[in-house]
């Protein structure tokens, strides 16, 4: 059964971006980010320049691309998207960047996985407005300048603590996007339900956005595939018992966790508990550090079954008695050390 985290295929891609709020008004939730956004958006039009530079961090799926897109449309302002993988090499950025008319938005996604080459380029661009080009090698080598049209960059990062201090100091609007409470992602279960065209009364609404990890990307995905069980045993309506039945089918049990999340808390708790470095942890479950991290870590933390340590991952109480494992007093004296 693949994960409410995965991809869930070409058909799904098309209706995240019909999901995804066109305007401004319709994003839900993050209010204080939002009245920033404004303010400085309106302050910049009102100077006839373009937006300072910005920065998103945040977990996956909190709404960074779609900030994003709606900065560009609030700024009546073409947006070419990207990340960091993609620009391998400076000629790549450098393209990209000559590329941009004036008060283009540039989006780099996963901007902490820039080549450290690549940003040292981005520091000209965003401080200074130009680009120096090495042409030849050797005695010949020379640079040329190349001027850049004003534009702004926005950088997403799941992964803050990785970007260097120089580049972080010039973006000069830097947002956290922060988990969602239920009730917001109430409102964006509803608005999305709509928009597909099925039924969900206030329970099951309910039920599915607890199920969410505070994140509006998973409520979505969520909601798509519930929504398929509604069509076929619900006549289209998502009350608690085909919400239930959906997030049986999908392996979310009634503490929010997937058989990703379980399986890490089994392995910690066969582990005496933890401590177990990160690094062991993500081969004993087959899974990438970076995704543990990014993905399932967050979560798990927020809700109490782990914590980290310096010496790694480790149970908390709650974490034990979820996990079903009668853990011995050596383990639990292991844990109060680290």
């Amino acid at each position: 059964m693949s994960s409410v985290y995965e991809s869930l295929g070409t058909g799904d891609d098309r209706l995240d971006e019909t999901l995804r709020p066109a305007q401004m008004e319709e994003f839900v939730g993050q209010p204080k980010l939002i009245e920033n956004l404004r303010l400085y958006i309106q302050a910049a039009r009102m100077r006839g320049e373009s937006l300072d530079h910005v920065l998103f961090a945040g977990q996956p799926g909190l709404g960074k691309t779609t900030l994003a897109r709606l900065i560009a449309a609030e700024m009546g302002a073409q947006i070419k998207e990207t990340s960091g993988p993609v620009l391998e090499r400076a000629g790549d950025l450098v393209g990209t960047l000559t590329s941009l008319e004036e008060g283009d938005v540039l989006f780099i996604d996963e901007i902490h996985r820039l080549p450290v080459t690549v940003e040292e380029y981005l520091y000209s661009a965003m401080e200074d407005g130009h680009v120096d080009v090495m042409l030849d090698t050797g005695p010949a080598a020379r640079s040329v300048r190349i001027d850049l049209k004003p534009f702004t960059l926005i950088g997403a990062t799941t992964r803050e603590g990785l970007l260097t201090a120089p580049f972080r100091a010039r973006f000069g609007v830097l947002e956290r996007l922060e988990p969602y409470p239920v009730s917001d992602l109430m409102r964006i279960v509803t608005r999305s339900a709509r928009i597909l065209g099925v039924t969900v009364n206030d329970e099951g609404c309910e039920l599915l956005a607890s199920r969410a990890r505070g994140t509006p990307r998973i409520a979505n995905r969520i909601l798509r595939r519930v929504r398929d069980v509604a069509q076929v045993l619900g006549e289209g309506q998502i009350d608690t018992a085909i919400a239930q039945d959906g997030l049986s089918r999908l392996g979310i049990d009634e503490n929010g966790l997937t058989a990703m999340d379980r399986k890490l808390i089994e392995t910690l708790a066969k582990s005496g508990g933890g401590p177990v470095g990160l690094k062991t942890l993500a081969v004993a479950v087959g899974e990438e550090e970076d995704t543990i991290e990014d993905v399932y870590e967050p979560f798990l933390i927020q809700q109490g079954f782990i914590t980290k340590t310096p010496r790694g991952r480790s149970l908390t109480d709650h974490g034990i008695q979820v996990s079903g494992f009668r853990l011995g007093p050596n383990a639990a004296r292991k844990r109060e050390l680290f």
